[in-house]
């Protein structure tokens, strides 16, 4: 036997087709999304301050909202923005060749625990690094794969001209006992933590947001 629909449904009936109706994509697609409705606010909100004055268009009111949201939006990236992209950049910049992107912390981590194990090379070596990653995420520096130590502190002394002389010396420490076989001492390392733990609190010569470029990455 064949029911049919009733064409003249009760209230509860009713209001089921109209959910049924609504709930269908092309009804959903057409609903505001919550910028809409914020844009729309902030658009009333103009309008009603300054119908006011004599009532002004709304394509001008409009004009206003748009205008007023921009530089907002800039003005945030400006204060927000930037500086989280720096850091990002920054985080990623491997410093040497072997791919190393352990952050200043770690560094300095790494450097301490070697130092109380007595192991110079080692110690000296990270102390080193930890030196290279603050001035990279400062961007006083610009590193690429190919530097040597020695291309760093030359680009370093730059925006610490009065350190030329302990950042060469770092350097050549840096070189000696990775490269060299040197055996390092108590009394290097020391040297090194103290550089670069003055660097990290020196601010440098000139614009401090202008990178330096050196040549490449230290190896």
């Amino acid at each position: 036997m064949l029911v049919l629909t009733p064409l003249d449904p009760d209230a509860p009936e009713a209001r089921r087709w109209l959910e049924d109706e609504l709930a269908k994509p092309e009804y959903q697609n057409s609903k505001p999304t919550a910028f809409d409705l914020a844009m729309q606010a902030v658009r009333d909100w103009f309008a009603d301050l300054l119908g006011g004055a004599g009532g002004v268009p709304a394509p001008v009111v409009t004009l206003i909202v748009v205008l007023v949201v921009a530089a907002i939006v800039v003005v945030a990236f400006l204060v927000f923005g930037a500086p989280r992209l720096r850091r990002r950049r920054s985080a990623a910049v491997p410093l040497f060749d072997d791919d190393d992107r352990r952050d200043l912390a770690a560094l300095r981590r790494a450097a301490e625990l070697a130092a109380s194990d007595g192991n110079w090379p080692l110690a000296i070596e990270e102390r080193f690094r930890a030196l290279v990653r603050g001035a990279v995420d400062r961007d006083l520096v610009q590193v690429h794969p190919g530097t040597t130590a020695h291309a760093f502190a030359i680009a370093a002394a730059r925006p610490f001209p009065g350190r030329d002389q302990d950042l060469a010396s770092a350097a050549a420490e840096f070189d000696g006992v990775r490269y060299l076989g040197g055996t390092g001492s108590a009394a290097a390392y020391e040297r090194m933590s103290e550089l670069e733990a003055e660097l990290a609190r020196t601010r440098p010569a000139g614009d401090a947001d202008a990178a330096i470029e050196a040549a490449g990455a230290v190896r």
